[in-house]
């Protein structure tokens, strides 16, 4: 598709700008408005971006009050507080990031060498890496120290056009140590400016003081863990690593019907080194969405469609670690809504939805489009926002990213680099790069 060539903003003369504060994003080349039906998008629905040349959004207050072509959204709207001129460049809705473990201390740089010798998951963490090595930082780390540096993350994030993005605990497998990392997610999306969903993941891995004794660990979590998560308001889900050394499918059933009932959504890190039944196991509760699925078997697939179970895939891990490409397109074609996340943690330290997105396409099967609802509308469908977030629709919150890309296709074709000009997040601009 070649861009209409389009011509800079006159404003009629005496016009005021409107009460309130107001925004006007106009003759965008390629307007992705995301907009479709109520539900995460499967199937043809996967591909639909609700494309407007020469589009236009104008904002009042944070919210999207009118979507479509310049010159029908000047006619109403003239003039705005700020005019953000779009001549030959994408505007899409902020991306979102339905997958990280943004706070976390220290760092585990010199695992990327012993991967580069061939080194697995099990090795790695034989050797004092893997998540008890991050589990031992961030235990000795203050909630400051990891406001702190949580909040420098999710500004990188920022900066690359992510507006809202799914935090998980994980890194302190006690309940002070998990309500101090959700707490820390809270604060640092606060300071970056990135709307932050938090989900508890106390088994991520089970404790050193719990070797040898899972159930009792998952004892801990189902009597005191959830308890305290959910009379905080501490997350809105609950995830559980269900992998062999880690959480066998009939113990994190048990702390995913608990939580359940104590009101928070369901996740499983799922099927990620082999075939352990956590897709299955998904569908089978009802979770929101299921996370990794390298190895996800047929019958896990059938039942995630069934069941209407996100697939969050995570291709910057699979780079990262040395694994296998989810296969994004068996997904797609089975029916299967697929949404993307980057994964951010000591092991694949990606700030760059742009470059999940990439992989995307060029590792996982996916289609351009299918990329793009992949980190956004689907994505916040992953995390339980959609209702606010991943398109760019009248009512909704305004969340909106202006890459100097002159057509959607380039997200994907350009690896590496930052085409984000300006990110507009509920309805103020938070990052220009101000470029010509």
């Amino acid at each position: 598709m070649t861009p209409r060539r389009a011509h800079k903003v006159r404003e009629p003369k005496g016009a005021a700008p409107p009460a309130g504060r107001s925004l006007l994003v106009v003759h965008a080349a390629e307007l992705l408005t995301l907009r479709g039906p109520p539900g995460a998008r499967t199937r043809g629905a996967a591909s639909e971006l609700g494309i407007l040349e020469d589009g236009a959004v104008y904002v009042v207050d944070g919210r999207i009050v009118k979507v479509g072509v310049t010159a029908e959204v000047l006619r109403d709207h003239p003039r705005a507080a700020r005019t953000i001129d779009a001549s030959g460049r994408t505007v899409l809705p902020g991306f979102v990031d339905a997958h990280t473990h943004a706070v976390f201390a220290g760092s585990r740089e010199g695992e990327v060498d012993w991967k580069a010798e061939g080194l697995g998951y099990a090795e790695i963490a034989d050797r004092g890496g893997g998540i008890l090595h991050t589990v031992g930082a961030t235990r000795a780390a203050s909630e400051d120290e990891l406001v702190r540096d949580a909040a420098g993350r999710l500004r990188a994030m920022a900066a690359h056009g992510t507006t809202t993005a799914e935090v998980k605990s994980g890194y302190g497998l006690t309940t002070a140590d998990e309500l101090k990392i959700l707490r820390a997610a809270e604060r640092a999306g606060e300071l970056a400016g990135v709307r932050v969903v938090r989900t508890f993941l106390g088994a991520h891995a089970v404790p050193p003081e719990y070797a040898g004794r899972p159930d009792a660990y998952v004892d801990a979590i189902v009597s005191e863990g959830l308890d305290a998560v959910a009379s905080a308001r501490a997350a809105s889900f609950c995830d559980v690593f269900v992998e062999r050394g880690y959480f066998s499918t009939e113990q994190a059933r048990r702390i995913l019907e608990a939580a359940i009932v104590r009101g928070l959504g369901a996740k499983v890190h799922a099927d990620e080194l082999s075939d352990t039944g956590g897709a299955a196991l998904a569908a089978d509760v009802g979770a929101v969405s299921a996370d990794h699925l390298i190895h996800v078997s047929d019958a896990g697939v059938e039942g995630m469609a069934r069941a209407g179970v996100l697939a969050t895939l995570l291709p910057a891990t699979s780079l990262a670690s040395r694994m296998p490409f989810a296969d994004g397109r068996r997904l797609v074609q089975a029916g299967v809504p697929v949404a993307l996340g980057t994964d951010l943690s000591p092991a694949t330290w990606c700030e760059s939805m742009q470059l999940v997105l990439a992989l995307a396409r060029h590792h996982n099967g996916l289609l351009a489009a299918q990329a793009i609802v992949a980190g956004t509308i689907n994505a916040a469908h992953a995390i339980g926002r959609a209702a606010e977030v991943g398109s760019l629709e009248p009512g909704k919150i305004a969340d909106l990213v202006v890459l100097d890309v002159p057509s959607y296709r380039h997200l994907g074709y350009r690896i590496g680099g930052n085409a984000v000009v300006e990110v507009v997040r509920r309805g103020r601009v938070a990052v220009s790069r101000g470029l010509t």
